[in-house]
């Protein structure tokens, strides 16, 4: 972690872009995730667990170090706090996916037919969100050399926006998917409770992607 310790003594921003990509690696791992549990494959699900432990393992230990070395005022408006909000919705992201793979891959879920194309088509839109938001949080050094002013601010306030977009297609998809799950409750019984657990989860990725953005829009706005 020598490295981080390097970035953390000269700025937190570095570690905290590091730690984005960590949660978004992560978020992406929900795609070849419901394809596996499309298929069936148990052997899949459990690899895929694998890499997403890995993953957010590696998000964890960024974080500690940021929470260790971050100090107490930072530059220009970005103060110690305002930092950590952020990183706390960036961390729920890796967490949550962390949730879900552990779920599929202890009940051994098989996605059933008609709800693969709901699952999937969300999964993918919830992904999009949370890429979104780690191109923003990229955004945060520019943001810093201007002194949170000029055409950088405009530029980060539209991709803030494009970000809020995404997240209202996701939040339609989610309800198209609870849909169609609902109309299989007889068929699936108890099962529909932990698919629902599931798809929500899958939902709230982009919800915490979309706090990143507007965490990082009022700090602009202050």
């Amino acid at each position: 972690m020598a490295w981080i310790d390097k970035l953390v003594g000269r700025s937190p921003i570095g570690p905290m872009q590091a730690h984005m990509r960590a949660a978004v690696a992560c978020a992406r791992q929900v795609v070849p995730l419901v394809e596996a549990m499309s298929s069936g494959s148990g052997g899949a699900i459990e690899s895929i667990r694998g890499d997403i432990d890995r993953l957010e393992h590696e998000a964890d230990e960024i974080k500690h170090e940021i929470r260790s070395h971050m100090p107490r005022r930072l530059m220009l408006a970005m103060e110690r706090r305002d930092m950590l909000e952020i990183l706390d919705h960036q961390d729920s992201i890796a967490d949550v996916t962390q949730d879900i793979a552990e779920l599929v891959d202890q009940r051994q879920m098989q996605l059933p037919g008609a709800l693969v194309d709901p699952v999937r088509e969300l999964a993918t839109r919830v992904v999009a969100a949370c890429e979104q938001a780690e191109r923003i949080i990229n955004e945060l050094d520019e943001l810093v050399e201007t002194g949170f002013a000029g055409r950088e601010v405009t530029r980060v306030e539209e991709m803030i926006t494009e970000l809020g977009r995404i997240e209202t297609d996701t939040d339609q998809l989610q309800d198209r998917a609870c849909r169609v799950l609902f109309g299989m409750e007889q068929e699936l019984g108890v099962a529909t409770v932990y698919w629902h657990q599931i798809i929500g989860w899958i939902g709230d990725l982009a919800d915490y992607a979309e706090r990143v953005g507007n965490r990082l829009r009022l700090l602009i706005a202050t």
